[in-house]
């Protein structure tokens, strides 16, 4: 039987249509020319000027900061929160998950609005502690929601085995129950931090004076002309963002390739 060539096409075309302008926009970050276009010749001059440039990376190190203290935060109030949703099926983790999966819905504009006028109204000065509570605001979901897919194919006969020979609650969960759980919570502390790095919208709602993050650096250098540095900048985030998405896909697929579910 002859297979048809439209699926072969298709994932070409979709390809093609995503990513072609990645590859245009890494060509350009080497290219000589300042607004792009034509091919003026090869240049790392823009990489140079990224480098020397201290307001992006005094904006990176802010979201590094902020992107560290909400994915640690998240790590742990996620897992307690799927771990909570799992176990116990009651009325209460049934509001629960429903407080937990909103932010996931909520358009992000109308977040970042809400939290500008919860801080407003409580007097709590914008700049890198409210931009930080915002992030741990929505990476928590996240976080959980990755937990809590593990832990619907979680064998608790192991934990009770334990508990029979004689292990203590705390020494079931220490020994037994976080290794096993750990791959779900890394992965979705790589997703908690990507999400938290890359945020624009409710960061912008959220931050104040000095507290300028790396996206919203780039909106301002998009705002006063410099298309060439954010080529060679959007370069490097995409270079990091992949091993970031690299890792988290090991850490997912570790249990599966190990053979512990």
């Amino acid at each position: 039987m002859k297979r048809s060539p439209v699926p072969l096409a298709t994932t070409i075309a979709v390809l093609v249509f995503f990513y072609i302008p990645i590859l245009f926009l890494v060509m350009n970050s080497f290219n000589a020319s300042r607004f792009g276009g034509a091919w003026q010749g090869f240049s790392v001059k823009w990489y140079a000027r990224l480098f020397s440039d201290k307001t992006v990376w005094r904006a990176l190190e802010n979201s590094l900061i902020i992107a560290l203290i909400s994915t640690s935060v998240s790590m742990v109030a996620g897992t307690l929160s799927a771990f909570a949703i799992h176990k116990f099926k009651t009325r209460m983790q049934v509001v629960h998950y429903t407080l937990i999966y909103t932010p996931l819905v909520l358009p992000d504009l109308l977040m970042g609005m809400s939290l500008l006028l919860f801080f407003v109204a409580l007097r709590v000065p914008l700049g890198m502690t409210t931009i930080a509570l915002a992030h741990i605001t929505f990476c928590i979901s996240y976080v959980t929601m990755v937990v809590l897919a593990r832990l619907q194919d979680f064998d608790f006969t192991l934990i009770e085995a334990a508990r029979d020979l004689g292990a203590t609650s705390w020494g079931a969960t220490r020994k037994i129950l976080l290794p096993l759980l750990m791959p779900g919570i890394l992965a979705g502390g790589m997703l908690a931090f990507t999400l938290s790095i890359d945020d624009f919208v409710i960061t912008f709602f959220v931050s104040g004076p000095g507290a300028t993050t790396l996206p919203i650096q780039i909106y301002s250098m998009i705002r006063h002309g410099s298309p060439a540095m954010i080529n060679a900048l959007s370069t490097i985030l995409l270079t990091i963002t992949f091993i970031i998405i690299l890792i988290s896909r090991y850490f997912s697929g570790y249990e599966k390739k190990k053979g512990l579910t």
